[in-house]
């Protein structure tokens, strides 16, 4: 593993530890790595509206965007049974970097590694506005 990947995977599950899931109990951290070597993490924060919640690997990008970063080379996903973005996450993560790398992990190891665009083929992105 090499050493970003494990930075993230550090990051994603101290993310996890602060998830806000009283409802569902389903703690989700996320880190997402930039371009220019930056990591930011996002947790899981539900709310009693249900679709008030806010995903970790959307509270990750966020996160970036809002600090002025919008290239995204990898991002880490640590659920408690190595669960996949929900398919928001996917269209978001879309948006910026179809490309980018995924990996799914639970508590103690990596589960699996694929991209944006194997998790949502066909997307539907900003070049399908023009």
């Amino acid at each position: 593993m090499d050493a970003d990947t494990q930075r993230l995977i550090e990051a994603a599950r101290e993310a996890q530890s602060k998830a806000y899931a009283p409802y569902s109990n389903y703690q989700v951290g996320a880190a997402l790595l930039t371009r220019d070597g930056r990591i930011f993490s996002g947790c899981n924060v539900e709310n009693a509206v249900y679709s008030a919640g806010v995903c970790a690997e959307r509270v990750a990008i966020a996160k970036a965007v809002s600090e002025g970063c919008r290239e995204f080379v990898k991002i880490v996903v640590v659920t408690r049974n190595g669960g996949s973005p929900c398919g928001i996450c996917r269209q978001v993560m879309f948006e910026f970097a179809p490309d980018m790398q995924v990996i799914i992990a639970d508590l103690e190891k990596i589960l699996q590694t694929t991209t944006v665009r194997d998790l949502l083929p066909a997307g539907f992105g900003p070049q399908n506005l023009s």
